[in-house]
């Protein structure tokens, strides 16, 4: 096995530093770092189905069966990469669960232009963008009284290895590239969003005002691929309370979407 520093360039993570940051300070109960996984959503829908309290989070170096959203494959070289799960039981309203999502996307967001320092913007649901490249995504999973949410963002991936060419890295983009700091406050973002949105009881006025605002899908042309294959086009109006996509159809009528793969249009000049 190669030695964990064989890339100076990419660290291993600090698992006493990250306890520090997110355990003694930052709103979790544990923090666990494994070299190389499956994937962390599914070990915690394992741990979770165990009977696992609450807070724990999940990181690994690698991934070798990552999953996105509508089961994509999430491939990147070890240690490249913010790759984690976290464990939470919600004390909300399981209609309101939903919107965890969506508060993850503004949390991962966020953190991306503090300790990155790139204008990332979300893509509906919660995929996060920059100069229009996907650049971090998210997978919520219901697992019977609990949400495991995982997160996947490019730190240092370079052009020949990312996975898609809609893809980018912080460190393509020109961003800082610090792989254990954007991990320390992508979960204390995380923390900080859950703990607003428990205390309002699940209400949506504690997501949706910050997540309509850094969404860029709002007021763009898109075409959705629906589930089952067929592909809509239309202007995003919104997003309700719900948190579904609102979108007005080529016939004029308007519909609420709440699964979908979108894709912005950018109009020919």
């Amino acid at each position: 096995m190669p030695s964990r520093w064989s890339h100076l360039d990419r660290p291993p993570l600090s698992a006493a530093r990250l306890r520090r940051a997110l355990v003694d300070s930052g709103g979790w109960r544990a923090v666990d770092i494994v070299e190389q996984t499956a994937s962390t959503n599914a070990d915690l829908a394992a741990a979770a189905r165990r009977g696992e309290p609450a807070g724990l989070v999940l990181l690994a170096e690698e991934q070798t069966s990552g999953r996105g959203r509508l089961d994509r494959r999430w491939e990147a070289p070890p240690r490249a990469c913010v790759l984690g799960s976290v464990l939470i039981r919600p004390a909300t309203p399981p209609s309101s669960w939903p919107l965890v999502a969506l508060l993850a996307g503004v949390a991962v967001a966020e953190a991306i232009r503090s300790v990155g320092e790139l204008p990332a913007v979300l893509k509906w649901p919660n995929d996060a963008l920059v100069a229009g490249r996907k650049v971090a995504g998210i997978l919520a999973e219901r697992v019977d009284d609990a949400v495991v949410v995982g997160i996947g963002i490019n730190v240092s991936v370079r052009e020949p290895e990312l996975a898609v060419p809609t893809a980018t890295s912080l460190a393509l983009e020109g961003g800082v590239a610090d792989r254990e700091s954007l991990a320390k406050e992508t979960f204390r973002a995380l923390a900080r969003r859950l703990a607003t949105w428990t205390d309002a009881n699940g209400a949506p006025e504690a997501v949706l005002p910050a997540y309509r605002e850094i969404c860029d899908t709002i007021g763009r042309d898109v075409a959705v691929e629906l589930p089952g294959g067929s592909v809509m086009h239309a202007h995003a109006q919104g997003v309700d309370d719900a948190g579904r996509l609102v979108v007005r159809r080529s016939d004029g009528e308007t519909e609420a979407l709440s699964a979908g793969d979108v894709v912005h249009v950018v109009a020919e000049s």
